[in-house]
């Protein structure tokens, strides 16, 4: 058995593409069948993910057959080494993989001799609807979308490993975790005619938690504010797309003073309990996505950060945190980093401003009208934000000499210049302020189903429009004009926040189609980048005071109508 330790990771860094737009598909790509996907005509690798590969054989020499395990991400993380050392011995004493019943992927669990689990390993070819899932979930090939459409199928497993990087000094409680390649060890492979030639896997592999329960199984009342805090903190910095019961472990402290009775319908204190998440598989999406946070409505998210835990967000480095990502995995797409970016500046703001973790997961969270869903307020901001900055580059390349007039003459044939300037095609121009405002990212509902809070902030964030954007303002003059399109759907009491609502988000064209896809930001340069988040942190104080406001108008009420 061969254990490979480097300082190389195993992975080279892949170009990273300025465009980060995810292809979309038909329901039909669901229903292609396992052998469909293998065929020659419809499987290929991944450009953009070389790194990920499926499966390797040896070529030219004889074919080594011994197992060999090698970590190729995560790691100078600790506790990595130890755990792959762990399981090396177990599989060269003879162990085999245990494939998980549950779940949609391929998960195995790996124990020592005497058959305590000591790992969990989840091969990226076996995640669900990938190549060689075990379970029946295929039909897509390495970097196409996932069961979430901003995470690709084949790339779960480092952000697995992501999410222990990130969880610093062990604060949430991940478990150690590392990206592997492991070669010669039986796991699934729904190609027959490779199933017996030697192989390699990438996977991710993460410690076992001996653990008595999963947060479904027990109500919330014993756990911990801290315990939640601590997890909730975690989901909002990766923007955790699938933080549910399941994937929050539930371990009994002191069970040696146990009676041995029913955990379950035992009574147990607050503190009596751990919990520990797994599963990150579906975080750091890359494009801002609708979060699932399971303690969103929990009593425990409604409480105050602890000094501790407050201390802890106001030393987190989220320029720090991108850098070690792109260190530890190169895999992981730059948009992805900077979502993680962009969720840390939110967090670290907000719980400066006083807000508790509640208020924060609702101020990510999208809400959603049957099949229609209106953009959280945190996508409202960074469109926002990046109105501003497509903006002032705009304004940057007219100081530089640039001909306006010409830039905004879409109906020139890019192939014609004027003077020094030449007309690109629209695909590469930089849009227009209007053309800017009229992009949105999915079809809005009615003004009236719009939340009380949404409305009162987009009109507190319009008020300040006013004072910086007093001349664009009268360029719109035309398009409120219109608005009386739309006002007998408006409630006679909702009449007056509305109509400052229409204004204030002028760019929300509701008779439009829309894409369903959240913004992303891998397609800025380094200096919209920057001014990107420049942009989005003076939108924030406002828009965290009137937050508050709120929170005391629902605690002492008030006449008010919303």
């Amino acid at each position: 058995m061969a254990i490979v330790i480097n300082n190389h990771h195993g992975l080279k860094p892949f170009p990273r593409p300025k465009r980060c737009k995810l292809p979309s598909f038909t329901q039909a790509d669901f229903a292609r069948s396992a052998k469909q996907a293998a065929s020659a005509s419809n499987f290929h690798r991944s450009l953009s993910t070389p790194c990920l590969s499926l499966a390797s054989n040896n070529v030219g020499d004889a074919p080594n057959t011994s197992p060999r395990i090698e970590i190729v991400g995560g790691f100078g993380a600790s506790g990595v080494r130890g755990l792959v050392v762990e399981v090396a011995m177990a599989i060269v004493s003879g162990v085999h993989p245990v494939l998980v019943p549950s779940g949609l992927g391929g998960a195995y669990y790996l124990s020592s001799r005497n058959g305590d689990n000591i790992a969990v390993v989840k091969p990226v070819d076996e995640e669900p609807l990938a190549l060689n899932n075990p379970k029946g979930y295929v039909g897509r090939v390495l970097g196409q979308p996932g069961l979430k459409h901003s995470v690709r199928v084949g790339e779960n497993g480092v952000r697995e490993v992501a999410a222990y990087l990130i969880d610093h000094g062990g604060f949430a409680g991940v478990p150690p975790t590392a990206l592997v390649k492991i070669s010669n060890v039986a796991f699934n492979v729904n190609h027959h005619s490779t199933a017996t030639l030697p192989m390699s896997k990438i996977a991710s592999i993460q410690r076992f938690v001996d653990h008595d329960f999963d947060a479904g199984d027990l109500g919330m009342s014993g756990f911990s504010v801290s315990s939640v805090h601590r997890i909730g903190i975690l989901d909002i910095r990766l923007l955790n797309l699938d933080r549910h019961a399941g994937n929050i472990l539930v371990k009994k402290k002191n069970k040696h003073d146990s009676t041995g009775g029913d955990f379950v319908s035992e009574r147990y204190a607050i503190g009596d309990v751990e919990l520990v998440p797994i599963d990150h598989g579906l975080c750091l999406p890359e494009q801002l996505d609708d979060p699932y946070f399971e303690w969103l409505h929990w009593p425990q998210a409604a409480a105050p950060f602890s000094e501790s835990e407050a201390e802890y967000i106001c030393q987190l480095d989220p320029l720090k945190d991108a850098e070690l990502l792109r260190s530890e995995l190169p895999s992981l797409r730059e948009s992805s980093i900077r979502v993680l970016v962009l969720c840390t500046i939110f967090l670290k703001r907000a719980a400066a401003a006083g807000l508790r973790l509640a208020e924060i997961g609702n101020m990510m969270t999208r809400e959603h009208y049957g099949t229609e869903q209106s953009p959280s307020l945190l996508e409202t901001l960074c469109y926002k934000a990046k109105v501003a900055m497509n903006n002032k580059l705009f304004d940057n390349d007219n100081d530089e000499g640039a001909d306006e007039g010409n830039i905004l003459q879409f109906d020139i044939d890019c192939n014609q210049s004027c003077g020094d300037v030449v007309v690109c095609p629209l695909s590469q121009r930089k849009p227009s302020k209007v053309s800017m405002l009229r992009k949105v990212p999915m079809k809005y509902p009615s003004l009236p189903s719009t939340s009380a809070l949404v409305q009162e902030l987009l009109v507190s964030l319009h008020e300040e429009d006013d004072n910086d954007h007093g001349n664009y303002e009268s360029n719109c003059d035309n398009d409120n004009d219109n608005a009386g399109d739309d006002e007998d759907v408006i409630s006679s009491n909702d009449q007056k926040v509305a109509g400052g609502l229409i204004r204030s988000i002028s760019f929300y064209d509701t008779k439009a189609e829309h894409e369903s896809e959240g913004m992303c930001f891998g397609e800025m340069s380094e200096e919209g980048w920057v001014l990107f988040l420049e942009h989005f942190e003076k939108l924030l104080p406002k828009v965290f005071e009137v937050r508050k406001s709120i929170r005391m108008k629902q605690r002492f009420g008030t006449s008010c109508k919303f």
